[in-house]
């Protein structure tokens, strides 16, 4: 079986342009330039694929656009970090450890096949006011210390509010001038430069950039931020900042009245992230004061076409899922224990139940259901129940959060304190970040864009591994040894992301849904392979009468199996597979029950970066977390599918 699953990607051009490697970037040359972005109409590339190509992506980074980079050194824009993405060169890399500053170059091992630089919308302008010798405020006592580089800090807490203090310090007239004219004047030189880059080093067919700002909004220290992805170069004047508008609801709002309804031909999507870290904020439902279920439904379906996606894993942890948490039901799932940034696994945090907190971003407050994805995909199954919306039919993607302007920075061996030497402030629970996968016919604005809004995605916590989902209800059992299984998959059903009702496919009498799951290794580079595949799960949420999640996981190919890592060298040890592939049917599905759906995919125990970084660095260079027992030093690298939903007939 191995061999057919492998052979079927690579007969759908699934393999080194795409699903393995993205070496189809050798063509593109933004050195020069780049090619300007098209909406115009124009043909279909040359590898076009209408049964869809896994490209692999980035799409939360920051540049020296981003104040909280510019003051950990950062000095690179936006034109850097899409160069670094598409492979066309390295880039300076300038990291503050504990023995200083250290200057050196960044390549990417391989290249991205889309990015989009998402500097903050909040303080963009300050960059440019503070920087550029001759502008007012350049010489106020303010930007002299924003051009000073912080030097470390002792605790989280510490650090962030030393940034705190300094980011509203840059908001004040001594800066921004009275009336606030000179940073809205920045914002708009910033905005201008970031647009400029995306059409540089957008060349359709082969590297696809988005234009994208985020929306970085800290009620009470918690963080309910955005991404938001354009889907063209069609945009609004100006980025949305939450200083100006402080709810979700009003940005989009904003959005519509400024891109979709603006008759300028633009549109765009949400991307929560970091829910993790939100104190029960990002998933809960107030609807912004509407009163009446007519207001909250309004509220409902702005929402759900607005954010298709959430951001479920990245360089500040995992939003699948917390053990313990009040209004869960189900058995316990040991995998939830991964990349916990909040405080290791096993550490109990004080709940929210079902209120809301503060203090997250300085590792303060209590932690919810509301702040993880498979709780939130139960929770709208519950809405979609009372109001005829789900609010929360929310497709999964991954990506890095990267200060640096490194997209897709997230192999795990370059982290060895020279590559990528160690920042002073990391204390051992972040990771390199995970990467955004859609599957699109091919590497264009505009098909990837259509990828990202139907939720046709998957996420990773960094490897590139294979991965198709499909939902249906008459494939048969044997369709993992078939070479049409993709076709079949289509054609009988609905793909990750999908509805699944009674008119999917066939339908011809089947009393539950099946689904396929199909997973290839990341192959990795030959001097650097890939972690071995230890299962496959679907992970099957839904939700009682009192709004509470129900979770179940299965095991569905692969299994728990002997392998392990040698913490001292990192070397694996134990076998894995290649590849794994399952047809699988709902043994306790209820027709008249809403239930979602969604594959994870687990590899071997593998070390964790910072594993590595404590091997390789030594005395002063070497971390203080390291002596740290609580701070984990393996992992299991995953993948997962967004979810198919299913519904009952209306």
């Amino acid at each position: 079986m191995p061999g057919l699953v492998r052979a079927r990607w690579l007969s759908l051009a699934l393999g080194a342009g795409t699903i393995l490697s993205a070496s189809s970037f050798a063509s593109a040359d933004p050195t020069d330039g780049g090619k300007a972005a098209v909406t115009a109409p124009r043909g279909r590339c040359a590898d076009f694929v209408a049964e869809r190509q896994a490209f692999f992506g980035d799409l939360h980074v920051h540049t020296a656009l981003s104040s909280d980079a510019w003051v950990f050194a950062n000095r690179t824009r936006p034109d850097d970090a899409y160069r670094f993405a598409s492979g066309a060169a390295a880039v300076p890399l300038r990291v503050i450890t504990t023995t200083g500053l250290v200057e050196t170059e960044a390549r990417i091992p391989r290249p991205l096949d889309f990015t989009a630089v998402t500097d903050h919308a909040e303080m963009i302008g300050a960059p440019v006011v503070c920087t550029v010798p001759g502008n007012p405020g350049y010489e106020s006592e303010v930007c002299r210390r924003f051009r000073t580089p912080f030097d470390g800090f002792e605790t989280l807490e510490e650090g962030v509010a030393l940034i705190v203090k300094l980011l509203g310090d840059l908001q004040t007239p001594a800066v921004c001038g009275e009336d606030g004219a000179r940073c809205r004047a920045g914002m708009g030189t910033a905005w201008q430069e970031i647009q400029q880059a995306a059409a540089r080093f957008d060349a359709p067919c082969d590297f696809t950039t988005f234009v994208a700002f985020e929306y970085s909004a800290n009620p009470e220290m918690s963080k309910v931020h955005r991404n938001v992805i354009f889907r063209n170069e069609h945009v609004p004047a100006l980025p949305i900042s939450s200083n100006d508008v402080p709810t979700a609801t009003g940005l989009w709002r904003t959005l519509a009245a400024t891109c979709q309804e603006a008759g300028i031909g633009c549109d765009a999507l949400t991307i929560p992230h970091n829910p993790n870290l939100s104190n029960g904020r990002a998933f809960a439902l107030d609807y912004d004061g509407a009163e009446g279920i007519e207001a909250e439904r309004e509220v409902a379906r702005l929402r759900a076409s607005m954010e298709p996606l959430v951001e479920m894993f990245q360089i500040k942890g995992d939003s699948e899922c917390r053990n313990g948490l009040a209004g869960v039901l189900g058995a316990t799932d040991e995998l939830c224990d991964f990349e916990k940034y909040r405080a290791p696994a096993g550490v109990v945090l004080e709940d929210c139940g079902d209120g809301i907190g503060g203090g997250a971003l300085m590792g303060r407050g209590c932690v919810s259901r509301r702040d993880f994805a498979r709780y939130a995909v139960a929770r709208g199954l519950a809405e979609q129940e009372r109001l005829g919306v789900n609010p929360f039919q929310t497709g999964f993607i991954g990506s890095t959060d990267i200060h640096e302007s490194l997209p897709g920075d997230v192999e795990e061996w370059v982290r060895d304190g020279v590559q990528r030497p160690q920042r002073t402030n990391s204390f051992g629970l972040d990771n390199p970040g995970g990467l955004a996968v859609a599957w699109a016919e091919e590497n264009t604005r505009e098909s990837i864009f259509a990828a990202l809004r139907r939720r046709e995605t998957y996420a990773t916590s960094g490897p590139r591994i294979g991965l198709r989902f499909f939902g249906g209800w008459d494939y048969p059992a044997d369709l993992c040894s078939d070479p049409d299984l993709v076709k079949k998959g289509y054609a009988g059903g609905v793909p990750m992301g999908g509805d699944l009702t009674r008119a999917s496919g066939t339908a011809s009498g089947a009393s539950a849904p099946r689904f396929v799951v199909s997973a290839l290794a990341d192959p990795g580079l030959p001097e650097h392979p890939g972690g071995a595949l230890q299962r496959v799960q679907i992970v099957k949420v839904t939700s009682d009468a009192e709004g509470r999640a129900i979770q179940t996981v299965l095991d569905v190919a692969g299994g728990p199996n002997d392998a392990t890592v040698d913490l001292s060298t990192c070397e694996p040890k134990g076998i894995g597979a290649t590849s794994l592939c399952a047809v699988w049917s709902d043994p306790d599905f209820d027709p008249t029950e809403r239930a979602a759906y969604y594959a994870r995919v687990v590899e071997n125990p593998s070390c964790r970066a910072f594993a590595r970084v404590c091997n390789a660095t030594k005395g002063d260079a070497r971390p203080s977390a390291c002596d740290d027992p609580a701070i984990p030093r393996i992992a299991q690298e995953r993948a997962w599918s967004s979810p198919i939903w299913y519904g009952p007939p209306e």
